[in-house]
């Protein structure tokens, strides 16, 4: 059966604290699957359209956990290949409002599974037979993997597929927000859809005007179709070769925003890309997605299904 969506890169464990405060003696934690684009193909699982993903874990308890999530959640996961490497991970900082830190192990800080994946992984022929192909910035950051991702992302971009990146910038990872956009400039041009949260188009762009960013870049990236931009508890605004829409978002107390990026962006791919819902609608039910995750730990945990979804939707008033 043909896959819809790909999704390619890092795929890891979050370590969550289980409440708002900083590291110390005796701090209690929850691990959870992890990896932006893992998750996004979860997301879309979720919603009842094909998934895929394309990655590496490691041969240990870590990398059994996250396979079989995947393999429960009804992703296809004849690409994830298993590494003699330690699986990698994500340790989060909670802060008060559900807003979160990371600090990693994996490069540049240790060698990891997730980065050892290479382009002789993967069966090219197969990849370009998905509508779309998606894929997170922090898989450009080290080789192998981001040799494999360039490789991926350039052939489906040649073929004609819908080619999304999420830059997902960490400062732990990439120092720099200027360093993340030089490295991943030669990925957004192979990409068709950009999709970011507005923090990262202040450390990477400079500037804090969603507006002038999206035009900015459409302007100097003339592959680019959409740019989608989050704005947090502000909603959610993106740009198209044809319109701009923004849609508020819906008010909740959020617990633990870790996922919510991928939970909009899987929503707005399914809706938006693959079923051809207008934009101003596919915002409308990205934002749900996005606000339901956030109501519990983890960045998968809360993420809905279609029914829960569209019950959400028309039972809230924006």
């Amino acid at each position: 059966m043909a896959i819809d969506v790909i999704c390619m890169g890092e795929i890891l464990v979050d370590v969550i604290p289980t409440e708002v405060s900083v590291y110390r003696d005796g701090l209690r934690f929850e691990i959870h699957f992890g990896g932006a684009p893992a998750n996004v193909a979860v997301g879309v699982a979720r919603l009842g359209q094909r998934s895929a993903f394309i990655g590496a874990v490691g041969e240990d308890p870590f990398g059994d956990m996250l396979e079989d999530f995947l393999e429960r959640e009804g992703v296809d996961t004849r690409w994830l290949i298993r590494k003699k490497a330690r699986t990698s991970l994500a340790f989060v900082v909670l802060h008060e409002g559900g807003e979160r830190d990371f600090f990693f192990y994996r490069e540049p800080w240790v060698k990891t599974a997730d980065t050892m994946l290479s382009a002789n992984d993967i069966n090219l022929d197969e990849v370009l037979k998905a509508r779309v192909v998606h894929v997170s910035g922090v898989a450009t950051a080290y080789p192998p993997l981001s040799e494999a991702v360039y490789t991926v992302m350039k052939m489906a971009f040649e073929a004609g597929l819908q080619i999304s990146i999420d830059p997902n910038y960490r400062q732990d990872i990439w120092g720099s927000g200027s360093k993340a956009l030089m490295y991943m400039d030669k990925y957004i041009k192979v990409s068709t859809i950009l999709t970011m949260g507005l923090d990262e188009i202040e450390n990477m762009f400079g500037f804090r005007d969603y507006v002038y960013v999206a035009r900015s870049v459409m302007e100097r990236y003339p592959n680019i179709d959409i740019v989608a931009i989050r704005l947090g508890s502000k909603g959610s605004y993106v740009a198209t070769r044809k319109e701009e829409v923004y849609v508020p978002a819906y008010r909740i107390e959020p617990v633990d925003t870790t996922g919510a990026g991928d939970a909009w962006t899987a929503t707005f791919i399914v809706y938006h890309i693959l079923e051809n819902r207008d934009v101003e609608t596919s915002i409308k039910y990205a934002n749900a997605a996005g606000a339901l995750k956030c109501l519990r730990r983890g960045a998968v945990t809360a993420f809905p299904r279609r029914s829960e979804l569209e019950e959400f939707v028309g039972s809230q008033k924006l």
